[in-house]
């Protein structure tokens, strides 16, 4: 039985000079001339204005609830947690040139959320900062790279499918029942009507399905324009007046989504409270350096690095590796390149008080379903979040506080099928299951270690099955793995 080798597809860079590599090799001839050029072209549009913009807040649906339930739970200073996120997403964006999500971690989050009278603010920080020293550690040396050569694809795409599910049976849950975001619960049924009702929240999905579709629909469309000409011929070279209905279709489908969504909760959040308004603060909130005693760093370690470790190898880093390869092919980005830039990021924000935070498989997955194809998309999504912070400080918690839950289900909802869409390229019945033992322990166990663990040991067990059939097959894999 043979595996794809997700990795060798990813580093033959150097045979197409049209694909541009962001790995930390030394750079090559096809690579900008100059710094600047190269900031230009990471941030430039490869879509419209308005699909870039949508694409910006296909990672809302994850970012919102578990920054406000933080917030609201421990005392998460939000004003400190935007800017330096803000800045993450600009400094992702110029290096990546795609719009590499910054989420928080979200092991830490659920343990904080959860109890947040023996996890509070320091005990998050130093979770965030053990889980991020770890992950730099293995960038830097290397390791991280080789654990991303010898994990097998359905392994991967295990855990993208069981992440994607998880998002999706989250996004449910907010549509369906009232949340208590402080505590991280719900609290009955959601009403039918209301300004964050259910029928509220099944129109917009209704909407988000009939703009976006299933995803990858505007370029198969657009092939199929280019090739029919003025009459509807092929090889027609003329070009055809679009009749009117065509033409409200193109309008239709050009629509930012869920860019529009996200400002309808934004205008349903003022009406719900009109006075939050006059409650707001302008001003960034103070920043200051986080006091952690040596029980907060024990306690960090134990209950929020040790369960977010795996998850951030798997989903923040092999994950993203990966996706980032299927969705745009002309980039590259090693597993050393995005476990250092994960690890850089905590390293200096969780000194401050800032949300712990990694890149994230769903959130690029959602970003991508929405339009979001350049590192500007996430640029200015960073921009805002930074002004936010240094405008409106932690007071926008007010704000946000009165969301519409249910809308951020919607979006978190796509992102979520999104992303376990990835697993559609299965080529054999073999790959597949070990891809489904992978995900249905994830999912069963709650843990995304676990199912790797299952995983991995069932691809080796199909192997040395094998083996015994064809032993040449062997040295194939070997091979593979001292290939760099």
């Amino acid at each position: 039985m043979e595996y794809p080798n997700h990795q060798s597809e990813c580093r033959k860079t150097s045979e197409n000079p049209s694909v541009v590599s962001t790995d930390l090799a030394p750079a090559s001839s096809s690579f900008p001339t100059s710094a600047l050029s190269k900031l230009k072209d990471n941030l430039a549009f490869r879509g419209s204005k308005w699909s870039e913009l949508n694409g910006a807040m296909g990672d809302l649906g994850t970012y919102i609830p578990l920054a406000i339930s933080m917030t609201l739970a421990n005392n998460l200073n939000l004003g400190v947690t935007l800017i330096f996120t803000g800045v993450y997403n600009i400094i992702t964006g110029v290096i990546y040139g795609v719009p590499m999500p910054v989420q928080p971690m979200k092991s830490i989050a659920a343990a904080a959320i959860s109890d947040s009278k023996n996890f509070g603010v320091p005990e998050i920080m130093a979770a965030g900062i053990c889980t991020s020293a770890i992950l730099f550690l293995l960038g830097v040396t290397g390791l991280m790279g080789l654990v991303y050569r010898l994990i097998p694809l359905p392994v991967v795409r295990g855990i993208q499918l069981s992440q994607g599910l998880s998002f999706a049976f989250t996004a449910v849950k907010y549509v369906r029942n009232v949340q208590q975001l402080s505590k991280g619960k719900s609290s009955g049924t959601r009403p039918w009507l209301g300004l964050d009702g259910l029928v509220l929240a099944i129109v917009c999905a209704c909407f988000i399905v009939i703009v976006s579709g299933a995803g990858g629909e505007e370029e198969t469309e657009r092939e199929g324009e280019d090739a029919v000409g003025g009459d509807g011929l092929p090889g027609e070279s003329r070009p055809r007046t679009p009749s009117p209905r065509r033409r409200l279709w193109g309008i239709l489908v050009s629509l930012p989504s869920a860019m529009i969504v996200f400002l309808l909760g934004v205008v349903l959040a003022i009406i719900r409270r009109p006075r939050v308004i006059k409650e707001i603060e302008f001003g960034p909130s103070d920043i200051h350096v986080v006091k952690m005693s040596r029980h907060a760093w024990k306690e960090g370690f134990i209950k929020g690095t040790i369960p977010q470790l795996p998850l951030s190898m798997l989903n923040s880093v092999i994950a993203v590796c990966k996706m980032s390869s299927d969705l745009f092919p002309g980039k590259h980005f090693s597993a050393t390149s995005v476990s250092v830039s994960v690890g850089l990021m905590n390293l200096v924000g969780c000194w401050f008080g800032a949300m712990p935070c990694c890149h994230g498989a769903g959130g690029l997955a959602g970003q991508y379903k929405f339009g979001g194809r350049s590192g500007g998309c996430v640029a200015i999504l960073g921009a805002a979040k930074l002004v936010l912070g240094l405008v409106l400080g932690t007071s926008l918690v007010k704000l946000l506080a009165q969301f519409p839950v249910g809308l951020l289900g919607v979006l978190l909802l796509f992102a979520g099928i999104e992303l376990a869409m990835a697993s559609r390229d299965m080529g054999s019945k073999e790959e597949s299951f070990v891809m489904l033992v992978c995900t249905a322990v994830s999912l069963v166990g709650s843990s995304a270690a676990l199912g790797f663990l299952c995983g991995v040991v069932v691809c080796v067990l199909l192997r040395l099955r094998s083996l015994t059939k064809d032993p040449s097959l062997l040295r194939k894999w070997m091979h593979r793995i001292r290939t760099p």
